[in-house]
């Protein structure tokens, strides 16, 4: 679905990384590890980006700039900006007792959402959350609003446990054993060789983001081919070759 967003507000809060809320009627239709295509004034390809908020008309982006599109994002404060979406498949609500969410750095956003939805379920939810510096941290707040268990961990150990996520879980004794995740591969792949139950998202590169040009395939472990943005992003533990 196609639809202009109204921008309320674009903030920096954190290293490198913005805030942006949207007013628009897409965020009726939109679940969480779901993602929007925007379209960038003076770039040809829409930037997908992942859903972290979903607050009655408004959504909320999270997002990290790494090129020259989504610097130019974080300049426009105001005005609408074109939006295809809400894209994808997102993560499913399940009837689970006790759910681990981990997040690596800019893959903490959709899971607030997700966590969200889980407390309102009955869920206990602890989330743990990695970064590689102090510099990097976001929603811990939020997070620690929502009534989570929440633990988090710095490679540099410059803010919370001195290590990685799964380094922090073993030291904490967490036992939960349905994960959700989103983050970079190599915790999506020390993750998928630990657990079999659960569910992650993955980052990729997208163009077109409905499925058309292939440009974001994956191998599944089944040998068959899986496009991110249609097939995923999220897809269950033990589906595709990381």
């Amino acid at each position: 679905m196609l639809e202009n967003g109204k921008i309320i507000q674009n903030n920096n809060i954190a290293e490198d990384i913005y805030e942006l809320k949207l007013e628009t009627d897409l965020a009726y239709k939109a679940k969480a590890g779901q993602f929007i295509n925007i379209e960038i004034p003076g770039f040809f390809l829409r930037r997908p980006l992942s859903i972290a908020m979903i607050d009655g008309p408004i959504l909320t982006i999270i997002y990290k700039v790494v090129g020259q599109g989504t610097a130019a994002l974080k300049d426009i404060k105001a005005g609408t900006l074109s939006l295809l979406g809400p894209l994808g498949n997102g993560f499913p609500l399940l009837d689970e007792a006790r759910v681990l969410i981990i997040g690596g750095g800019i893959g903490l956003p959709p899971l607030y959402e997700l966590a969200r939805q889980y407390l309102k379920k009955g869920s206990e939810v602890t989330v743990v959350a990695g970064f590689q510096t102090s510099s990097q941290l976001i929603l811990e707040d939020e997070f620690k609003a929502l009534g989570v268990k929440l633990y988090i961990a710095t490679d540099d150990g410059s803010y919370g446990y001195h290590g990685n996520v799964l380094a922090l879980i073993d030291h904490y004794k967490i036992s939960d054993d349905f994960v959700l995740a989103c983050g970079p591969l190599p915790m999506l792949r020390a993750i998928d060789k630990r657990y079999e139950r659960g569910y992650y998202s993955l980052e990729q590169r997208m163009a077109c983001g409905v499925g058309a040009c292939m440009g974001c395939v994956c191998k599944g472990k089944d040998g068959k081919a899986y496009r991110v943005c249609k097939d995923g992003p999220v897809f269950p533990l033990g589906k595709v070759e990381l």
